[in-house]
């Protein structure tokens, strides 16, 4: 007897699984072809007791999948059967991304605390259907959780740092995968990392010192000066000049970086705002525009006291050395400081309590 594993003629996810077996018997040819005379590879396993299309089917297609077998006395059976597959009325694309909106990058070596985001395209209505279809392997193995920020933007990350030398694969297998009302998935997307050195830079507003432990050894000990503190009046409303405590991850490098006061809503002719300037060895932490960087006018204050806007200003021995040696996903902490804490839009990921972290994903 031959079985397959289509339950419906209609509106079949492309996606599959198509599956021939047969029972008391052996496969002795299956082809699965579209109506345009197009057909769809599959593998017969050993002993011919099944056969699965490996090859992809298309949306809004038609298919016909003809088997044929001959039972334990000898006897040919066969059978065909036709269907058509599911025709959207809109697609998504997911975008492998890492926080901050850059894309992540497959090869890429990585601090250890990357957290990898999928962005959809669309409004993601069925988030349980989107999250089941994305497949984060690590090696060695790592329990992980996804975070729904939005209706379009999922972060994901362990309870804890990965340890370095972790192998990393984001897999985004969304083809065919239903995610709202007539809303499927476009295409799949994947992309593999790997977990570099341990990097923690640690920013205590107590010392005014950044120490930066590389595999747990301290390597660099930097004065600073941070966030002055307080709120100023801006265009919008008030404007913190505090430097928030909590845990940032490296974002991006720049040199130069282009700064103003405008950019954030702080008017540049303010008593506290400034014209646009180039700021050199600029290593940014946060999507609001949180930078350690050189900034040789307050190297009094460096070790002593807050005078910035918000920034981590250093000297430019030290800007240099941490530019140069600071990777993206290397984890800062910020320490001691007053004012707002760090929140998950601002890069603020591994901020968030693990139980809190949880509850996001839809599959919790």
């Amino acid at each position: 007897m031959i079985s397959t594993s289509l339950t419906a003629t209609s509106d079949v996810s492309p996606a599959g699984p198509v599956q021939v077996k047969v029972a008391d018997g052996a496969l002795k040819s299956v082809t699965l072809r579209s109506a345009k005379g197009a057909d769809v590879a599959g593998a017969v396993a050993k002993g011919g007791a099944s056969w699965q299309a490996t090859g992809k089917l298309k949306y809004d297609t038609k298919y016909t999948l003809s088997a044929v077998a001959t039972n334990a006395d000898g006897k040919k059976v066969q059978t065909s059967k036709s269907f058509r597959t599911v025709k959207p009325s809109n697609f998504t694309l997911p975008y492998l991304q890492r926080t901050g909106g850059y894309a992540l990058k497959n090869g890429a070596t990585y601090g250890v605390g990357i957290v990898p985001v999928v962005h959809f395209d669309e409004p993601i209505a069925d988030k349980a259907a989107a999250e089941k279809s994305l497949v984060v392997t690590t090696s060695p193995h790592v329990d992980g959780s996804w975070y729904w920020v939005d209706d379009q933007n999922v972060h994901w990350r362990p309870e804890n740092y990965y340890a370095s030398g972790t192998k990393v694969t984001v897999d985004a297998k969304v083809y065919g995968v239903r995610v709202g009302k007539g809303l499927y998935g476009q295409a799949d997307r994947k992309a593999s990392f790997t977990i570099g050195d341990k990097r923690v830079a640690i920013a205590d507003d107590k010392t005014h010192h950044v120490k930066v432990y590389e595999n747990d050894k301290l390597v660099r000990d930097m004065p600073t000066s941070m966030g002055q503190g307080g709120y100023v009046k801006g265009k919008n409303g008030s404007i913190s000049l505090w430097t928030m405590s909590g845990t940032y991850t490296v974002l991006d490098h720049g040199n130069p970086v282009t700064m103003s006061s405008d950019s954030y809503g702080l008017p540049a002719d303010s008593p506290y705002g400034y014209a646009a300037e180039s700021v050199y060895y600029a290593t940014k932490i946060s999507t609001d525009g949180i930078y350690l960087h050189e900034l040789d006018t307050t190297v009094w204050a460096q070790g002593h006291q807050d005078v910035s806007h918000g920034c981590l200003n250093l000297n430019r021995k030290n800007a240099v050395w941490y530019y140069n040696h600071s990777r993206i996903g290397d984890v800062v902490q910020v320490v001691h400081t007053t004012g707002p804490k760090i929140e998950l839009w601002q890069n603020g990921d591994w901020s968030v309590p693990w139980s809190t972290w949880q509850k996001h994903s839809a599959l919790h």
